[in-house]
């Protein structure tokens, strides 16, 4: 039996995505579990979430206790479809990564702690922009270090954690240091395929517009899986659902290519929605 969260808990889906501090994430989680329909088959979703709020409550007291009393000097503002770190060990090849992946050139040499600060690239998937930032490298006592906190919220606020290792050890170790920021992530493996597992972990969906009678128009917008036509529109623009009439679409969402939808159809990866207004 599946979860049907229902529009009002999705909406709240998308806020808690948006939120860029740890006191929006809580506050959104906590709107998405009172939300969440409470039936056996969303037991596995209530506890991730409840997994979640307590994680962020161990995180804010934490900074609470930190009284730094100054601002941190490494901040990332979020731009793009999604935001993902590279964390890593010292020379695991994260400079390496970004670069493949993006259009920025950081420093890549073979002594150890290369990456002094964060490095910021943006990695294009089928023209959406997908925000990559590779981080400093991660050792034992990290969080303690002097920018531990302050790398460690920006793991935290990423939508995907890349984590790269030399060895088994290391792995443990990382996730050991990283164990309250880390959620959703993806261990580094190879080189050939890692866009499109980065793509699908982020679990967003490419969807294409067009004007009646016109091409399909690129690029394509970047909404969560699971998004109806009224979430597109309002991704758009929010005056779109006083105006909304009806939706065409193609694609596999429809049994019937150019099939008139409502603002409730749900929409799947690669589709094409023509928008009429009244």
């Amino acid at each position: 039996m599946p979860v049907n969260a229902g529009i009002h808990y999705q909406k709240a889906e998308e806020e808690y995505r948006d939120a860029e501090t740890a006191q929006e994430k809580l506050q959104c989680l906590k709107k998405m579990m009172a939300l969440v329909p409470k039936h056996k088959s969303s037991e596995n979703l209530q506890r991730e979430i409840k997994e979640k709020i307590s994680r962020y409550t161990k995180i804010l007291q934490k900074e609470k206790q930190q009284k730094k009393g100054r601002k941190s000097k490494f901040s990332v503002k979020k731009e793009g479809a999604a935001t993902v770190v590279i964390v890593g060990t010292t020379n695991s090849g994260k400079s390496t990564l970004l670069s493949k992946l993006t259009n920025a050139r950081p420093e890549i040499a073979d002594y150890p702690f290369t990456t002094k600060k964060p490095e910021i690239g943006t990695m294009d998937y089928h023209g959406v922009k997908i925000q990559i930032v590779e981080l400093p490298a991660v050792f034992e006592d990290f969080e303690e270090s002097q920018d531990g906190l302050a790398l460690m919220s920006i793991i935290r606020l990423a939508d995907l954690t890349i984590l790269m290792f030399k060895t088994k050890e290391e792995e443990q170790m990382l996730k050991k240091e990283l164990k309250e920021v880390l959620s959703n992530y993806i261990l580094f493996t190879k080189l050939e395929g890692i866009k499109d597992r980065i793509w699908s972990q982020l679990k967003l969906i490419k969807i294409y517009t067009k004007t009646p009678g016109g091409e399909r128009q690129y690029p394509p917008l970047a909404l969560s899986k699971g998004n109806s036509i009224k979430n597109m529109a309002e991704h758009i623009h929010k005056d779109f659902i006083k105006k909304f009439n009806f939706a065409r679409v193609w694609g596999i969402s429809v049994k019937h290519q150019g099939s008139r939808v409502s603002l409730d159809h749900k929409l799947e990866d690669n589709d094409i929605v023509e928008l009429h207004m009244k």
